[in-house]
């Protein structure tokens, strides 16, 4: 009996496992015998058996998941961690404006799956979104700018799922429960147009005067983003984009664009949902004017004299 108890003692308070890193995948439905059995094989508990009494007399719940370990701990660590579900995870951070193309990228990188995998499953996944953008090519607009946890098994499809659910319910923080292309869509140009909250709502308010009067929008992230979908983006616009048959030229087509060009964040949705009530119909964006604020004009002359101003602060940001 004292030997039990010795044993016991010792598979539960000295320390066991790696001493580099090491991942144990807990598939879901996992008995807690066929848990002890797995912990086990790795070297992560001296004993099954132990476990298994531990697990009787602790009671709890034990989580399926990826857990990491590397270093050597103690059995009752072993079990907090998976009674908790302290499992394995990967931040990824989608930041507002980025685009589904931003946010491949910043997948891959996170090494949590290739970029061309995500955009195909951006591409597949519109049934998503369908209740909201009953004509979405993409999920586009839709990814909320959030910073996630996520397994390193995730797929593509399971990440875009939890984007959207967290965009869902953003939307129903702001009341916003309807007309969600044109809401996202204007929102997403505002997002790309300036980075200063407090001139989003003015931002809108061009926009919104500006097909008031049946005038295009003329911007040119819509423009940039037309290259992007044909993967043809240098790094600057040229005239033969200007020209360009895209709709979401904005140049040459009026009204909003086809579709979200980005991921926009809560301030810029409730810009567009409550654009300021201006007369502007111009605006040099803070995004390109080393100012750092934007220029207004409710004029063409009045826009003019910003432009010149813009290109004086140019000049001099170059001089220096």
């Amino acid at each position: 009996m004292i030997a039990v108890l010795l044993f016991c003692g010792f598979s539960i308070y000295v320390p066991r496992g790696p001493r580099s890193e090491l991942f144990v995948e807990v598939p879901p439905r996992t008995g807690s015998s066929q848990m002890a059995a797995l912990l086990q094989s790795h070297g992560l508990i001296w004993n099954r058996y132990v476990f298994d009494a531990m697990r009787l007399i602790k009671g709890g719940t034990l989580k399926a998941g990826e857990y990491r370990f590397d270093h050597p701990v103690r059995m009752s660590e072993v079990y907090a961690r998976l009674e908790k579900g302290d499992v394995y995870t990967v931040a990824l951070t989608i930041p507002e404006g980025a685009n589904i193309f931003d946010v491949a990228q910043r997948v891959e990188s996170a090494g949590l799956g290739s970029r061309d995998a995500f955009l195909k499953a951006a591409n597949k996944d519109v049934a998503l979104v369908s209740g909201m953008e009953p004509d979405a090519q993409t999920v586009e607009g839709y990814l909320f700018p959030d910073t996630y946890h996520f397994q390193r098994h995730v797929t593509p499809d399971q990440m875009i799922a939890t984007m959207v659910k967290r965009f869902r319910q953003a939307a129903e923080n702001i009341d916003l429960m309807s007309n969600y292309h044109s809401v996202v869509t204007l929102a997403s140009l505002i997002e790309r147009e300036t980075p200063i909250q407090s001139e989003r709502p003015l931002v809108a308010s061009v926009f919104v005067n500006r097909m008031n009067k049946g005038m295009p929008l003329m911007t040119d992230p819509s423009v940039i983003y037309a290259d992007l979908l044909e993967g043809k983006y240098k790094g600057t616009i040229f005239r033969s984009d200007l020209d360009g048959d895209s709709p979401y030229n904005t140049y040459k087509h009026t009204g909003l664009p086809p579709g979200p060009i980005c991921n926009p964040g809560i301030a810029s949705l409730q810009a567009a949902m409550h654009p300021a009530q201006t007369q502007y119909l111009y605006f040099v964006a803070a995004s390109a004017d080393p100012s750092g604020t934007s220029r207004f004009a409710k004029t063409l002359e009045e826009h003019q004299k910003n432009v010149e101003a813009y290109r004086k602060a140019q000049r001099a940001a170059g001089q220096r």
